[in-house]
C-alpha cells in the first residue's frame, strides 16, 4: 500500500513537473518569424506598465491599443500608450470593442472623440466577442445596419477601412467574415484560425505571452503574409 501510493505520488510530480514546463514553453511562444515576419501585440489597461522601446527590441513591429468600450467607457491609459508607440517609433492603433447593447452613434462617438485622426495610425480595429458583453443580442437585420452606421462614422474620422476582429462564437451567431466587406482579424491560441469564411489578415496567436518591456502578458499577433496561402 506504501509503495502504492510513493509511485502515485511520484507520478503526481512528474505531472506537475511537466504541466509548469509546458505553461513556461506557451507563454513565450510565438509564430516562427521566418513565416510570420510582422508581428506585434495588443495592448490595454490589464497590461500595466509598459516600456515601449523594449517592446518593439523584443520584436513587436506594431500594437494596437484598446482606446474605447461602447459609448462611454475609455481605457485610462490610452493616450499615454498612443503617444509612447508613437514616440518609440512603433506602427499603432486604436481598437473599440462593441457593446451589442449600445447605439452604433453613440459608440462611433466615443471613439472618434478618443482616437486622434494621425495619418500614419494603422486601420482602427474593432472587437466583437461575447465575453463580456450585454446578454441581449439584436437580431441580424438590426446588428448589421448598427455596424454600418458605425463603421461610416469612424471610417470617415480615420480616412481608412476598419479591421474587424471576431470570435468563432460571434461569427457563427452573426457571419460577420461573409456578410461584411472588410479584413478580418481571428484568434486562435497556438494553431492557425479555422474559421471564417474569407482568409484571415491578422491572427491572434497567444493571449498569454509574457514578453519583455511588458508588465503582464500580452495578446500576440501576426500578420498573414501576401504571399501566404
Amino acid at each position: 500500500m506504501m509503495k502504492a501510493i510513493k509511485w502515485g505520488a511520484f507520478w503526481l510530480l512528474l505531472a506537475v513537473i511537466a504541466a509548469v514546463a509546458l505553461w513556461q514553453v506557451a507563454i513565450r511562444w510565438q509564430p516562427v518569424t521566418s513565416q510570420y515576419p510582422v508581428q506585434g501585440a495588443t495592448i490595454g489597461a490589464e497590461q500595466g506598465a509598459v516600456h515601449w522601446p523594449t517592446l518593439r527590441a523584443a520584436g513587436a513591429d506594431f500594437a494596437y491599443i484598446h482606446a474605447t468600450d461602447g459609448d462611454t467607457d475609455r481605457d485610462p491609459n490610452f493616450a499615454d500608450h498612443w503617444r509612447a508607440a508613437h514616440d518609440a517609433g512603433l506602427r499603432h492603433g486604436a481598437i473599440h470593442i462593441w457593446e451589442l447593447c449600445r447605439l452604433a452613434a453613440d459608440q462611433a462617438t466615443n471613439f472618434i472623440a478618443t482616437v486622434p485622426d494621425h495619418s500614419d495610425a494603422l486601420p482602427p480595429a474593432i472587437i466583437f466577442d461575447f465575453e463580456g458583453n450585454c446578454a441581449d443580442r439584436p437580431d441580424l437585420t438590426v446588428f448589421i445596419s448598427e455596424l454600418a452606421t458605425f463603421l461610416e462614422m469612424i471610417e470617415a474620422h480615420t480616412e481608412r477601412p476598419a479591421l474587424l476582429y471576431v470570435t468563432r462564437e460571434f461569427d457563427a451567431e452573426y457571419e460577420l467574415t461573409s456578410r461584411v466587406e472588410r479584413s478580418f482579424w481571428l484568434p486562435r491560441r497556438l494553431f492557425k484560425p479555422d474559421f471564417g469564411a474569407v482568409p484571415w489578415v491578422m491572427w491572434e496567436a497567444s493571449d498569454i505571452r509574457q514578453v519583455e518591456g511588458v508588465e503582464n502578458p500580452v495578446r500576440w499577433n501576426v500578420v498573414r503574409p501576401q504571399q501566404s496561402g
